[in-house]
C-alpha cells in the first residue's frame, strides 16, 4: 500500500458531542420556540378544521349556533318554566344565554384538545413536530368556531326584552374571554397527557364537565340556592363561574367586575397554562407510543 493510499483510507474524527437522538426532548425554552415556529400550521389546521366540521350536514356551519341556541331553549323549558330556578334574576334568559354558550365553548374545547393526541396517534408516529400544536390547534380552532356563536349571544342580549344597554364595559369580555381561552387551553394540555396513557379518563371526563356545570350557576342564581360558607366560597373560586360572572355583569348589569373575580380567573388561566405546559412537555418523547 503506497503512502498516498494509506493517507486516503485514514478515519475520519467524528464529534459525536453534537449530535442528538431523533426524538429527543428539548429543553423547554427551545421547545416553545418550535411550537412558536408552527403557528401558521396551527392556525391553518383551525380553520380548516372550522370549515369541514359540518360539510356532511345539510345546514352546515348553522349547527355552530343551533346547538347552543337549542340547548338555551331546553334549558330555559326546564330550568327557567318548569323549575323557576330563574326567580328573582333580571333578564333570565340573558342570564341562561350567557352561562350555556359560554360553559359550552369550555365544556367543547377542554373534551377536544384532552383527545386530540389520542385521536392523532397516526399523525405523531409519521411525523416528527412539537405535539402541543395539536390541543393548541383543537383550542384555536374552538376559538374560531366560538367567534358566530358569541356574536349571537350579544345579540340575542340586545335584542330580547328586557333589552340591554350598550356600554364601554362590553369590550370587558374580551378579556375574560381571553382567559377562559386559556384556561381551556392549560386544562387540555394536562388532559391530553392523561388520556394518552390512560384512555378510560375519557369516560369520566364527561361527568366531571357535567358536574363543573352545575357547580357554575349556569342556570340557577348561586345565593338562592347556595347558603353553606364552604360551598359558596367553592363556587366563587369555581373559574368558569367566575367568567360567567364577570360576562353577566359586563353585559347584563352595566357594571364592572369585581376584581377579585379577575384576580381568581387570572390566577386559574395562568397557572392551569404553566402547570400544563411544563407537564405536557415533560413527557413529549412518549406520545404516540403503542
Amino acid at each position: 500500500m503506497t503512502a498516498e493510499t494509506k493517507q486516503a483510507v485514514q478515519p475520519l474524527s467524528v464529534d459525536f458531542r453534537r449530535l442528538q437522538r431523533v426524538g429527543a426532548r428539548p429543553g423547554f425554552v427551545d421547545y416553545l420556540i418550535k411550537v412558536w415556529d408552527y403557528r401558521h400550521f396551527i392556525s391553518y389546521d383551525a380553520r380548516a378544521r372550522v370549515q369541514s366540521g359540518n360539510r356532511r350536514d345539510r345546514l352546515g356551519s348553522i349547527w355552530l349556533i343551533l346547538n347552543p341556541v337549542l340547548n338555551g331553549l331546553t334549558y330555559y323549558l326546564i330550568f327557567g318554566l318548569l323549575l323557576q330556578t330563574g326567580a328573582g334574576i333580571e333578564n333570565f334568559v340573558g342570564y341562561l344565554v350567557i352561562g350555556i354558550f359560554l360553559f359550552q365553548f369550555s365544556a367543547r374545547s377542554i373534551t377536544n384538545g384532552a383527545r386530540s393526541i389520542q385521536q392523532n396517534r397516526a399523525v405523531i408516529q409519521a411525523f416528527s413536530f412539537p405535539r402541543a400544536t395539536l390541543p393548541i390547534a383543537v383550542n384555536m380552532r374552538e376559538l374560531f368556531a366560538n367567534i358566530p356563536v358569541l356574536i349571537v349571544m350579544v345579540l340575542i342580549v340586545m335584542v330580547l326584552p328586557p333589552t340591554e344597554e350598550v356600554t364601554w364595559r362590553w369590550l370587558l369580555i374580551l378579556p375574560a374571554l381571553a382567559l377562559q381561552w386559556i384556561f381551556n387551553l392549560g386544562v387540555g394540555l394536562i388532559l391530553a397527557r392523561v388520556i394518552s396513557k390512560v384512555n378510560d379518563v375519557v369516560h369520566l371526563l364527561s361527568f366531571a364537565l357535567r358536574a363543573l356545570m352545575y357547580a357554575s350557576a349556569v342556570f340557577y342564581s348561586y345565593e338562592r340556592f347556595i347558603d353553606h360558607p364552604v360551598l359558596l366560597q367553592i363556587v366563587q373560586l369555581n373559574p368558569l363561574f367566575n367568567v360567567l360572572d364577570i360576562v353577566r355583569d359586563c353585559l347584563l348589569y352595566a357594571q364592572a367586575p369585581d376584581w377579585q373575580s379577575w384576580a381568581i380567573l387570572a390566577s386559574w388561566a395562568f397557572g392551569a397554562l404553566a402547570i400544563g405546559a411544563v407537564y405536557f412537555w415533560r413527557a413529549e418523547e412518549t406520545y404516540g407510543r403503542a
